[in-house]
């Protein structure tokens, strides 16, 4: 147990953080499902920049690393240039 009351308000904090990156974690992972279960390629397109910028967000907030955001961005990119019209 925390000895000090900054430690308790840094427990505090950690919680309300790990929860609210938890948060945006799993939606932005959804939205990546998504966009990978989508046949359509002109639907794809139009979906592709917002999941990019929840990408690009989880990366700037240190929730995953810049090179995870690069190689996701790049894997969708691939899959939509590869679908059909």
């Amino acid at each position: 147990m925390a000895n000090t009351k900054s430690a308790q308000k840094a427990i505090r904090q950690n919680e309300r953080h790990r929860l609210h990156n938890r948060y945006y974690a799993r939606t932005t992972r959804n939205a990546i499902r998504d966009l990978r279960n989508t046949t359509d390629k002109k639907t794809a397109e139009e979906t592709a920049p917002k999941v990019y910028a929840m990408i690009d967000k989880l990366a700037k907030i240190g929730v995953i690393h810049k090179n995870k955001a690069a190689n996701l961005k790049s894997g969708l990119a691939l899959y939509i240039n590869k679908l059909q019209a």
